[in-house]
């Protein structure tokens, strides 16, 4: 279905165009009509299916026929900045020939910041993307200003319960007013999401788009290592592997301080990016690093979903991904576009059983890459016969904007 198809308002065509969209997704051609039909909605979907437009039009093209002056008229809720500022970035190249106004806030932004982010609360925008801690800290002010709100869209819902947002979205919800129209997506959908779902939705359409795989062209390969033999590994396929651009993800911020370091120490030209850094510290990181100057990024999941370079062609989990979707966003971000792209993951003693339950949700197995003889001997890969606590054998087997309010979003896409 091309996106002429949808009755969109001509002005957001033109941005839809300059955006190079032409034909839309699944979720976008499932989503996108009952949303136009004023319906509520709760969606099962990854990043990279295309969700992010498949909210973003719809409410676009209502809010540019029913504008109301001096009003909030959406309010998108996300975890984290870097996927604010990626929505903001979107709103603003599809809303580029239009009167709509938008501003993403977040934390970890300066004073002057949140100057722009009061105003905009106080006088209105059209939309608003923001993160839950941030918005609880201007609602505590007193100043803001929800009643005309059409829209609520909670992004990577599913997310934002696991890091204990709770109560702050219950919260925020309290202040929007009872008649407008609810928007959930979720990459998963567990009970408390469905519980969330039936406090907040009424009589929802519901939309699930499965698990997307890896893309086929992206080389995956994982070496089954012991733990002190992760660092010279890591050193040897960085050195070996030709790259543009290389991502190197850690689980926890501890460990990609320590990789960035002993990386640095070994000579590469490397940064890194955590919750550590405050969010100019990123934005010029991630710059760097779109723009070539920095080859090398070792980084958190954080980035797992909020990063979208077409240059990337090399990513290496230095550890485990806590389960498969995290998986698939991390390798995700290589081999975009038409490009080629390689996934190394390094498989320590107590991570056999989490790769191998990757494994089975990929539906593939994935190659095994020797590890060199000069690291020494590597454990077998005998995922079931292992303890999660432990790495020990038993004996079972084997355009012009008319308003923007403040900062533009930083970073890269």
């Amino acid at each position: 279905m091309r996106f002429t198809e949808f009755n969109f308002s001509p002005l957001l065509l033109e941005g839809i165009e300059a955006s190079n969209y032409e034909t839309a997704t699944p979720i976008q051609e499932q989503v996108i009509p009952p949303i136009m039909e004023g319906r509520d909605i709760i969606a099962s979907a990854q990043t990279g299916t295309g969700k992010t437009a498949a909210f973003l039009l719809p409410v676009m093209n209502h809010l540019l026929s029913h504008h109301v002056d001096g009003q909030v008229g959406a309010l998108i809720i996300v975890p984290t900045r870097e996927l604010a500022i990626q929505i903001a970035q979107h709103i603003e190249g599809l809303s580029y020939f239009t009167h709509l106004s938008s501003i993403a806030i977040y934390g970890g932004s300066d004073a002057q910041n949140f100057v722009a982010e009061k105003k905009a609360l106080q006088m209105g925008a059209d939309i608003i993307v923001c993160t839950p801690g941030r918005m609880i800290a201007h609602l505590n002010m007193g100043y803001v200003n929800m009643k005309q709100l059409r829209f609520l869209i909670l992004d990577e819902a599913d997310r934002m319960l696991d890091m204990g947002f709770q109560d702050d979205i219950n919260r925020i919800i309290k202040a929007l007013p009872e008649k407008r129209q609810n928007l959930l997506f979720s990459a998963t959908m567990p009970a408390k999401i469905r519980q969330l779902a039936r406090n907040l939705l009424h009589n929802p359409v519901e939309v699930n788009i499965a698990i997307s795989k890896p893309p086929e062209k992206i080389v995956q390969k994982a070496f089954v290592v012991h733990e002190p033999q992760k660092m010279p590994l890591l050193q040897k396929l960085l050195r070996e592997t030709p790259y543009k651009n290389a991502l190197v993800f850690c689980s926890r911020k501890q460990t990609v301080k320590e990789v960035r370091r002993e990386l640095k120490r070994a000579g590469f030209n490397i940064e890194e990016i955590h919750s550590d850094l405050e969010q100019a510290q990123r934005e010029s990181v991630l710059g760097a690093f779109a723009s070539g100057r920095i080859p090398l990024l070792v980084a958190t999941d954080i980035l797992s979903r909020g990063i979208d370079i077409d240059t990337i062609d090399l990513v290496i989990n230095y550890d485990v991904p806590g389960d498969g979707e995290d998986y698939v966003h991390r390798i995700g971000r290589t081999a975009r576009a038409e490009a080629e792209g390689a996934a190394y993951t390094l498989v320590g003693d107590k991570e056999q059983n989490k790769f191998h339950q990757i494994e089975q949700l990929l539906e593939k197995t994935v190659e095994k890459g020797e590890i060199p003889d000069e690291l020494g001997p590597a454990p077998a890969y005998n995922p079931r016969t292992r303890h999660h606590h432990g790495g020990n054998r038993d004996n079972r087997g084997g355009k012009p904007k008319k308003k923007f309010y403040g900062k533009r979003p930083g970073g890269s896409r």
